[in-house]
C-alpha cells in the first residue's frame, strides 16, 4: 500500500512540476515578445504645446513643425546677442550642439566673444521667411539682420542663414550654423 501512495504522490508532483515548467516556458515566451515589440517600436513623447498645436516626437523621425518651431527659437538664440549677454549666449548656444561638435563650434564662438566683449555692438535679426528640409535636417532662415551700435542702428542688411541638425533617438541637436553666402556665378 505504501508502495502505491507513494507512487501516486510522485506523479502529483511530477505532473505539478511540468506544469510548473510549462507556465515558467510560457511566460518567458510572453516577456521575450513584449520585450521585441517594445524594442522595434517607435517611441514618441507628446510635448506641450507653446504655440499654435501639440507636438509629437517619434524615434522615426522629426516632424516639421517640430523643426520649424525648434529652428525660430535657435535663430533667435544664435542671433540676437550683446556685449552684455555674451557669456550665456555662448553657453546656451553650446547647450544644444551635438556634443560631437561642440569643440569647433566653440572656438567659432569664442572668436565672436572676444571681438564683441568690451564694445557697444549688438545684433537682432528680424526672420521674414523659412525653409524646412526635414530629410536633410536642414533649415534655411532669411531676414533682416540688424547692428546697432550705442543706440544707432548702423546696417539693416537682407540676409540668410543655414542651420543644419542631427537626430538621435529622441534628441534633436545642432551639428552646424552660418550665413549663407550667394554664388556670384549663379545669381540672375
Amino acid at each position: 500500500m505504501e508502495l502505491s501512495y507513494s507512487h501516486s504522490q510522485s506523479q502529483r508532483l511530477l505532473r505539478q512540476r511540468n506544469m510548473l515548467a510549462l507556465a515558467v516556458a510560457a511566460l518567458g515566451a510572453i516577456t521575450v515578445g513584449l520585450f521585441l515589440v517594445t524594442v522595434s517600436r517607435d517611441r514618441e513623447v507628446v510635448l506641450q504645446p507653446v504655440l499654435r498645436s501639440s507636438l509629437t516626437l517619434s524615434s522615426a523621425g522629426v516632424s516639421r513643425d517640430y523643426l520649424e518651431m525648434i529652428t525660430r527659437d535657435t535663430v533667435v538664440l544664435t542671433l540676437d546677442r550683446s556685449p552684455q549677454n555674451l557669456e550665456y549666449w555662448m553657453n546656451e548656444v553650446l547647450e544644444i550642439t551635438a556634443p560631437r561638435v561642440q569643440g569647433r563650434i566653440k572656438a567659432d564662438l569664442m572668436k565672436i566673444v572676444s571681438e564683441q566683449r568690451g564694445s557697444s555692438i549688438a545684433q537682432f535679426f528680424t526672420i521674414q521667411k523659412m525653409k524646412i528640409d526635414t530629410a536633410n535636417l536642414r533649415s534655411e532662415v532669411t531676414g533682416e539682420l540688424h547692428t546697432i551700435v550705442g543706440n544707432k542702428v548702423i546696417s539693416s542688411e537682407n540676409r540668410t542663414f543655414r542651420y543644419d541638425w542631427e537626430y538621435s533617438g529622441l534628441s534633436l541637436k545642432l551639428i552646424g550654423f552660418g550665413m549663407v553666402t550667394p554664388d556670384k556665378g549663379n545669381e540672375p
